[in-house]
């Protein structure tokens, strides 16, 4: 008897400590103090965390930086954080009746100056209906980058950010520039005296036709020296001379384009293509097939397929040639 007593006792005392456990715990009982949850739920525990732990803080009151993984925020992401519209490239605008240059600048939300630069403009400058006019998606000018050209350097000369360059033209680093890249400078003023940009003189000889087709759109462009060749979707577009491979990816406007650098320091550039055949660092030879003809990126009307074929750095070859001349491998003179 005395001893059922003691076994009574011990079980009222250890009853006492359970729920006294169990109160404290609230919702994690003593009989589930471990926490099975934590182990077993999360297989994949980086995927449950990736999404949380980034933050973004501002570097020098001007650029965000990504405090997580980097691959969380892309340049692009982090080129709406500062502030740059939607629209990233550069457009062509057809003049309407009624337009001009003020009502344009205020459509677009941009300057009046960012106007007059971009199409080598003055404020007198009556604009006609059907013109094609040169937009920016931001207030600034456009720079195509020169032989030993950095961005530290462009930045200084039109008094803008570096960073903010980096950001709206979505290049990997401060060192993502080549010879004959078309750089919007967000916010940047024209220089008192302009740049010069040099034409270099070459023989006609010197470049094939980097298509066959028909020409069906003269010189145009950002900076007017492109020309636009008709032909089916697939046919071959070729190096119009040897070189380096800069760029071959898509971009908006463009679309897949290819960029080389030759020997003289020209650059030759393929756009709309269907198919790109190089890479970038890869050396091609004049007459070597490095994409085929396409309607990709963004085209004005129903141009069909076509090559846009443009040069930085010299006349584009191909201008002596009216609209509707069709160019064929061999009768080049």
């Amino acid at each position: 008897m005395k001893h059922w007593k003691i076994y009574i006792g011990i079980s009222i005392l250890c009853l006492t400590v359970f729920l006294a456990f169990s109160f404290f715990q609230k919702e994690k009982p003593f009989l589930f103090q471990r926490n099975i949850f934590d182990e077993t739920q999360y297989l994949f525990p980086q995927e449950k965390k990736i999404f949380e732990v980034f933050d973004l803080s501002v570097v020098e009151g001007a650029f965000l930086e990504s405090e997580g993984p980097p691959f969380l925020v892309s340049g692009r992401i982090l080129g709406t954080f500062t502030g740059f519209p939607d629209r990233r490239e550069i457009e062509e605008y057809i003049v309407q009746p009624g337009d001009n240059l003020s009502s344009i600048a205020q459509e677009f939300d941009i300057s009046l100056e960012t106007i007059l630069w971009a199409n080598d403009l003055s404020r007198n400058t009556v604009i006609k209906l059907g013109q094609k006019l040169i937009i920016l998606p931001v207030s600034g000018v456009l720079h195509v980058a020169r032989k030993g050209d950095t961005l530290s350097q462009i930045a200084q000369i039109y008094k803008a950010e570096v960073d903010e360059i980096v950001a709206l033209n979505e290049l990997s680093d401060r060192d993502d520039i080549f010879i004959g890249d078309l750089l919007i400078i967000p916010g940047g003023k024209m220089p008192l005296i302009p740049l010069m940009v040099s034409q270099i003189p070459l023989a006609e000889s010197y470049f094939i036709f980097p298509c066959q087709g028909r020409i069906s759109q003269g010189l145009h462009g950002v900076i007017g020296n492109a020309i636009d060749i008709a032909n089916n979707c697939g046919s071959s577009v070729v190096a119009v001379a040897s070189g380096i491979v800069q760029r071959a990816g898509p971009i908006w406007i463009g679309g897949n384009r290819i960029t080389i650098l030759h020997p003289n320091g020209v650059v030759s550039y393929y756009g709309h293509l269907s198919q790109i055949l190089v890479r970038p660092g890869q050396k091609v030879s004049k007459g070597e097939i490095i994409g085929r003809t396409g309607n990709t990126g963004y085209t004005l009307g129903a141009t069909g397929c076509h090559l846009h074929f443009d040069l930085r750095g010299t006349r584009n070859f191909l201008s002596k040639y009216p609209v509707g001349t069709y160019l064929r491998w061999g009768e080049q003179n």
